[in-house]
């Protein structure tokens, strides 16, 4: 290069200076290239929602969240309402009304005749109303005589159950207790608002620490009944798993507990503690052997060797639908969604049929394309390069179905497995519920407590029983005990 005029030729200065501005090129280049992986990331983020991924349907809501889309289902979808052949809720008419009370004409006859000497012709028109007496607490006093036998010994009366307290002492009866507890444990309601509620039924107000204190007293009343729960759960050859964080005890908003769910569609069984390994030893996992656990692939349940696998169904669409939406010009997730559903589908009509697996024939035409699907996939979204890398999470998803086909549709294999972990979804909807009204729940142990009296009561209602007289029931010392399964 030819020197300017009256400017010197310093070739190490240029390259110094090229060297430098080079350097500074690729200084920005990386920064730009972070910034834009964490404008993809932040993207993502927003992006999440109950459609394509595990957030609960309460956050699609939240500002700067997008609501999943609603797409119309092939064949119209189902219209809104009761469905055809669904039985229907009504007020039917008693055979054997509990009281029934005779109206006769009063007043005169147009003929002027008083009508209170008219002949009685009978029924002509009958109606019934259904009603809630009025609730009004009352006092019973229970006075427990003594008697002298013959052989001159004295013997004095038991107390009844709902008079469990010292002689000479007021104690409130077990419908009373138990309208406590179920107001506080199924309903969600705070404890100052259950004695409010408890006065406005019965004209009696308990003090809030009594309230409160029918927790711990309800959860050693149904013990007996968990112990039970659990051990059916292990001789169960199915269940359902899942987890929720859940705000409890001292300390900032960001500081959680998880609340654990194993369940049949008979059976519900909780504990509250971390999310970490040790949690989940310390629950039924460890005690497992042969059980099929449906989950949701998180990497918890891998470390147990004794059980098999059902990765949820329900997940895997949601991640599906998330990878159509990173990759919007791919066909495959489309194709491997429409495949599962139909494996699904033929599931649910081979267990309407009685049967005890999928037949072969009902699930070739769909096994094809989901395999073809996925070699798809995984042909366009390589891994990033680097043993420490992260990897898309499209291309994760992939590689669980490729290696672990076994676990995605062990439901072919025997109708009794579910495709989805729905049960347990549901089972710990209410402490969703409970989060909202509440928000913090400040005690550990009275947090375990609620969900020991839940696990009893959902697992009673599975069974038809009726909440409140299962409450009742067990605060009388005599819980409801689920009963073992005939074993085929």
């Amino acid at each position: 290069m030819p020197d300017a005029p009256g400017v010197p030729y310093d070739a190490d200065a240029l390259r110094a200076e090229n060297r430098r501005l080079r350097m500074l090129l690729e200084d920005k280049d990386a920064k730009i290239a972070e910034l834009e992986e964490r404008v993809a990331r932040l993207k993502r983020l927003i992006s999440r929602n109950s459609g394509n991924s595990s957030m609960p349907p309460s956050t699609d809501d939240l500002p700067g969240r997008k609501p999943p889309e609603r797409r119309a289902r092939r064949g119209g979808g189902r219209k809104p309402g009761k469905q055809p052949g669904a039985p229907g809720a009504y007020l039917a008419w008693s055979q054997d009304p509990d009281t029934i009370i005779d109206h006769f004409p009063q007043g005169r006859c147009t003929c002027g005749a008083d009508l209170s000497g008219a002949a009685d012709l009978g029924v002509r028109y009958s109606h019934q109303v259904t009603d809630l007496p009025e609730a009004r607490a009352e006092t019973v006093q229970h006075d427990r005589h003594e008697v002298r036998c013959a052989c001159g010994q004295v013997q004095v009366a038991d107390a009844p159950a709902e008079a469990a307290g010292a002689p000479g002492t007021v104690t409130y009866g077990l419908n009373f207790q138990a309208w406590c507890v179920f107001l506080l444990v199924m309903h969600h309601i705070p404890v100052e608002r259950c004695a409010d509620i408890i006065e406005s039924m019965s004209g009696t107000r308990p003090s809030d620490g009594w309230v409160h204190s029918l927790l711990e007293r309800a959860a050693q009343a149904v013990a007996a009944a968990n112990m039970a729960i659990r051990a059916l759960i292990l001789l169960a050859r199915v269940i359902c798993g899942d987890e929720t964080p859940v705000r409890v005890g001292p300390g900032p908003k960001s500081r959680k507990k998880y609340l654990q769910v194993a369940c049949t569609n008979l059976l519900t069984c909780y504990v509250l503690g971390e999310r970490d390994l040790a949690s989940f030893k310390a629950f039924v996992y460890s005690d497992l052997h042969g059980t099929v656990v449906v989950h949701d692939r998180y990497v918890n349940y891998d470390s147990f060797g004794a059980i098999s696998h059902q990765l949820c169904c329900q997940h895997l669409l949601r991640d599906l639908e998330d990878a159509a939406q990173s990759y919007p010009d791919a066909i495959w997730p489309g194709q491997i969604a429409e495949a599962l559903r139909g494996l699904i589908h033929a599931a649910n009509a081979a267990r309407d049929q009685g049967l005890s697996a999928v037949p072969a024939e009902m699930t070739a035409e769909r096994l094809t394309p989901f395999r073809r699907s996925v070699t798809v996939g995984l042909s366009e979204v390589r891994r990033v390069p680097g043993a420490k890398s992260r990897q898309p999470p499209a291309r994760m998803l992939l590689e669980c179905l490729r290696h672990r086909e076994a676990d995605v549709l062990r439901f072919l294999t025997h109708t009794a497995i579910p495709p989805t972990s729905n049960q347990a979804e549901r089972d710990l909807r209410p402490s969703k519920t409970q989060q909202k009204i509440s928000g913090r729940l400040r005690s550990v142990k009275t947090t375990r407590d609620r969900y020991a009296i839940r696990g009893y009561a959902s697992t009673a209602v599975k069974h038809g029983i009726a909440v409140f007289t299962a409450i009742r029931d067990a605060l009388a010392g005599n819980p409801w005990i689920p009963p073992v399964p005939a074993i085929n």
